[in-house]
C-alpha cells in the first residue's frame, strides 16, 4: 500500500501530538521490548519537551525543532536508549547514539555526566508507504 504525501504529513503530525510538553528521559542500556513494558536503566537525563517540538512535516518527515535540552544531567553514564512519556505512559522509545552512530536520536556523546548539560542533536521521524 502507498500513501500520498498529505496522509503521511498527517500521521507524522499525529506523532508531534502525542510527544508535545511530554517529559523525555535518557537511559541506559538498551530499550524495553515495546512502550507497554515497564521502565529499564538508570536515568541519566530529563529533558521537559516543549508544546511545539518538531518543524512542520515535509514527505512524511519531522525533525526536532531548535535544540531539546537539559541544563544538569541527572546521573553518570552511557545512554543507551531514551523513552518519552505523557505522564506516567510511554509513547515512544528508541535507541540513543552519538553523532553518526544511526541510533533514532543523537546526542553529542553517549558519556553522559552528571551535572552536565545535555543536549539533543537530531531527532526525526518518517513515515513509511510512499
Amino acid at each position: 500500500m502507498q500513501f500520498g504525501t498529505d496522509l503521511r504529513n498527517a500521521r507524522a503530525d499525529l506523532i508531534e501530538t502525542a510527544i508535545a510538553s511530554g517529559t523525555l528521559t535518557i537511559r541506559t542500556g538498551a530499550p524495553p521490548a515495546n512502550c507497554a513494558a515497564a521502565n529499564a536503566g538508570t536515568v541519566l537525563a530529563t529533558v521537559a519537551i516543549p508544546a511545539d517540538p518538531m518543524t512542520a512535516a515535509a514527505n512524511g518527515v519531522k525533525s526536532i525543532a531548535g535544540t531539546w535540552s537539559d541544563a544538569e544531567a541527572d546521573a553518570t553514564g552511557t545512554a543507551g536508549h531514551f523513552r518519552i512519556h505523557q505522564g506516567a505512559t510511554c509513547v515512544a522509545q528508541g535507541v540513543c547514539s552519538a553523532v553518526g552512530g544511526g541510533g533514532d536520536m543523537t546526542l553529542v556523546t553517549t558519556a553522559i555526566v552528571a551535572g552536565q548539560p545535555l543536549n539533543i542533536r537530531t531527532f526525526s521521524t518518517t513515515e513509511g508507504n510512499a
